[in-house]
């Protein structure tokens, strides 16, 4: 008989019908691990080297280097090379994982809730378990782990103290779902909001639902809103009970009021022919929306509408990402107000672990939610997740934490309350150091934040790391084996920020970095960055900087060549060097008529060494320039293979930026350029389809203001009100980069879901927007670009490129780092 939590290597064999090679079968096998650098527990993990946008196979060597002894392959050759494994040979290594998450869930008999949907699923997987958690011992999705991969290791979690399941099912393309579906078994099924997410992965949205249904194929109970799936004949799904909600007098919670007074929204509806009535302290559309799913599953549930609406009033934001933000005495800070359970930690702690710019690492952390297991149990699982992740300091909050403090590090401090921790701040003395703060809102973290976080005005440019990283991989998918990529930090990262985009290329293995100018290069070196760095403009001053930080140039002319050389020191040999040759952008780089020196240079000099050649691209993005870029291409491999007759080995070869990957595969070579496609824009892409916006500049309203038709605003008095109307001052004018053509209706901003037009000139800190007809307070936010008012309407606005919307981004703007 099976342990009701942990396999034996041999019987995750016999599972998955695998071919097993044992050197210890009887090993218990606890941690399910996809990913080589956030290993915990490696003695007790089982890695599944699973083939998605990258083959996990490249990763076994780092995963055995950390430990990790057990694996599931579908390539051969790793008995040989390690002696000392177990190896479970299958055919597929996802379906193998996913196999072994169905059987698991399969021996559990728990009521378990499955959400799918375009957007919501996190929050209200999340608000659920805020509601439920009273009643039940609650497993869930860790975060938005919702994929092919993530949805296995959610449903592996669940152990017998568990009582009810609620997890997300996330699909990008066709035929994903069943395999969610067969993993999950939903009893309850949930269906969020339906929105443009993932259209490009299907024929239509109509297809797009029919998929996502899928998952209800099984369920007793279905809860969704008509309008979603119109078109759509719910009478073919297999379901015994559905619970409808919407506005629509035929739905079972037909909402027909919402009031929002004081930070709160009220509301009324109809249900099973009586009135009833819920306050949820929450105003923005999508909070309010996700608010009433949950309402209509606890009224489906056979909840009383007054226990509902007690409980609705202590629901808590919902934060999904982590948020890195610059603090006092040069330190960062991450906050974490997601949730505080062992696996959220885990996620946490890795992000903590990818951040290099400050040697010494404090985790500040509250009392966890138990979910189920005995409190002991708890505190000696985080006991050994710190010691697995390095974590450094920790600095304990609550009375449970405090009791265990025999577990952790002699050097660890604790407070019974936050309020204790603050008013000893001045002894602790933060200063250049990463401080990750993962506490419960009960303990007022969100006060301790304030007081650690820098000081800055409200507008902030908040950086999604995550979208980042999926436009990243975007590109990595389109390329052949074996073909490396250089990742454009230069210019702060297209205005993005410095270390904090580095340190996430680093951690995800790009190849080489490439900046503008030295000084950037230096700060990375400074922050803990040590990939190679290209810089592309050297100047001769910063030659001998460059040396000792070990950044690579940019080598355009036999002038900066020969500068270079006579700038490097005696003992230094084989210093890295990239050859740039202009094909035809006319701009920088080595032309054919300088070929024979640059030979000449080269062939005799073994104090550098050319570790690549490339080129740029006029005109990858354009069909009409591709004969164009095809003679690029020709004239640049002469002139490599011409450098090839007195270079003792083969530099790598790159000529493609972000566009030429989409657009010429033929010329991807050795390595590839990716610069403003990291960001979500790629003008070889409609509407850069397939990526992801990854910068949101949001600013607030400081006053409003009424007027009178014929009455004007601003300087020189060139806005003039047409119409009796409203107008907001904001917080953000062109010292900020928000460029003075914006003025006078060229710019517009969202306030409340609905665009404003600019009223008046652009000031140095503010501008004002006309807000007749929109409901608006002082202290609202404003949204300047996001995925809806994209940078590109802002660049179209004015007749510019969306580069410079970006880079223009003044650094007195708040940069907010959004992960996980």
């Amino acid at each position: 008989m099976m342990d009701n939590e942990n396999y034996s290597i041999a019987q995750v064999a016999k599972i998955m019908d695998a071919k097993a090679v044992l050197v210890n079968p009887e090993l218990k096998i606890k941690k399910l691990l996809t990913d080589s650098r956030t290993v915990t527990a490696p003695d007790e993990g089982l890695f599944f080297a699973v083939k998605a946008q990258r083959n996990g196979h490249d990763f076994i060597d780092g995963a055995y280097q950390n430990g990790v002894r057990n694996f599931v392959v579908s390539e051969k050759g790793f008995t040989e090379k390690y002696a000392d494994v177990n190896v479970l040979f299958v055919p597929h290594v996802l379906a193998a994982l996913q196999h072994l998450a169905q059987y698991h869930r399969s021996r559990f008999n728990l009521k378990t809730i499955g959400i799918t949907g375009s957007t919501g699923k996190s929050m209200v997987k999340e608000w659920l378990y805020q509601l439920l958690a009273t009643d039940y011992n609650i497993v869930r999705s860790p975060k938005s782990y919702n994929s092919q991969i993530g949805v296995p290791l959610s449903v592996w979690q669940i152990t017998a103290n568990h009582n009810l399941g609620i997890f997300e099912a996330g699909i990008s393309t066709a035929n994903e779902m069943q395999a969610l579906h067969d993993m999950i078994k939903p009893d309850i099924g949930i269906l969020t909001n339906i929105g443009l997410q993932h259209d490009e992965g299907f024929d239509n949205c109509t297809e797009k639902i029919k998929e996502k249904l899928k998952l209800f194929e099984s369920a007793k109970l279905l809860i969704y809103n008509p309008g979603y799936v119109k078109g759509i004949d719910m009478e073919n799904l297999s379901i015994e009970q559905s619970f409808t909600w919407g506005t629509e007098s035929t739905a079972d919670l037909q909402v027909f009021e919402r009031l929002n007074k004081n930070e709160t929204t009220h509301l009324k509806a109809h249900y099973k022919g009586e009135e009833i009535e819920m306050t949820i302290p929450f105003t923005d559309p999508a909070s309010v929306e996700n608010a009433i799913i949950c309402w209509a599953v606890l009224l489906a549930l056979g909840y009383e509408n007054t226990l509902i609406s007690e409980r609705f009033m202590r629901l808590s934001p919902v934060v999904l990402q982590l948020q890195l933000l610059n603090g006092i005495n040069q330190c960062s800070i991450i906050h974490d107000h997601y949730s505080t359970d062992i696996s959220s930690l885990a996620i946490a702690l890795d992000f903590l672990n990818q951040q290099n710019q400050h040697n010494r690492k404090t985790l500040i952390l509250s009392d966890l939610n138990p979910e189920g297991k005995e409190t002991a149990q708890v505190y000696q699982e985080v006991a050994t997740l710190l010691k697995h992740k390095h974590a450094g300091r920790l600095i304990g909050v609550g009375p449970e934490i405090s009791a265990f403090a025999n577990l952790f590090d002699k050097s660890s401090l604790y407070f019974e309350t936050i309020e204790e921790l603050i008013a000893k701040l001045p002894e602790i003395n933060f200063n250049n150091e990463t401080i990750l703060l993962k506490g419960q809102d009960r303990f007022g973290f969100a006060a301790l934040g304030k007081l650690l976080m820098q000081k800055v005005h409200d507008t902030v440019l908040e950086i999604n790391l995550n979208a980042l990283l999926k436009n990243l991989q975007y590109y990595r998918a389109q390329l052949k084996p074996g073909v490396k990529t250089m990742a454009m930090v230069k210019a702060f990262s297209y205005g993005s920020g410095s270390f904090e985009i580095a340190n996430l290329l680093q951690y995800h293995k790009v190849d080489y970095l490439a900046v503008a100018y030295a000084d950037e290069g230096i700060a990375l070196r400074k922050a803990g960055i040590t990939l190679p760095i290209m810089v592309m403009s050297p100047e001769v001053s910063a030659f001998e900087a460059m040396v000792k930080y070990n950044l690579e140039p940019e080598i355009y002319s036999t002038e900066v060549l020969t500068d270079f050389i006579k700038a490097l020191p005696v003992n230094v040999q084989h210093f890295p060097i990239h050859i740039k040759v202009d094909t035809g952008m006319h701009r920088l780089g080595f032309e054919q008529h300088d070929l024979k020196a640059l030979l000449q240079i080269l062939a005799h000099n073994r104090k550098i060494k050319v570790v690549s050649v490339f080129t740029h691209l006029a005109g990858a993005d354009e069909t009409l320039h591709d004969d164009f870029t095809q003679m690029q291409v020709q004239k640049y491999l002469a002139f490599y293979h011409e450098l090839l007759t007195v270079l003792p080995d083969q530099p790598i070869r790159h000529v493609l930026n972000t566009s030429g990957i989409s657009r010429h595969a033929n010329a991807q070579f050795d390595m590839v350029r990716i610069g403003i496609g990291m960001y979500g824009f790629d003008a070889a892409l409609p509407k850069s389809k397939g990526l992801e916006t990854v910068a949101c500049l949001k600013t607030t309203i400081s006053q409003i203001k009424v007027l009178k038709a014929g009455e004007t605003v601003g300087y020189s008095r060139r806005g003039v009100l047409l119409h009796d109307g409203k107008i907001a001052t904001v917080k953000i004018g062109y010292a900020d980069g928000y460029n003075r053509n914006f003025g006078n209706g060229r710019g517009k901003m969202l306030v409340n879901g609905r665009l404003a037009p600019t009223v008046g000139s652009i000031c140095m800190d503010m501008c004002m927007l006309d807000i007749s007809g929109i409901e608006a307070k002082v202290g609202d936010e404003v949204i300047v670009f996001n995925h809806e008012h994209t940078i590109a309407d802002l660049a179209n606005a004015i007749e510019t490129i969306p580069y410079e919307i970006l880079t223009n981004v003044s650094q007195r703007v708040k940069r907010v780092y959004l992960y996980g």
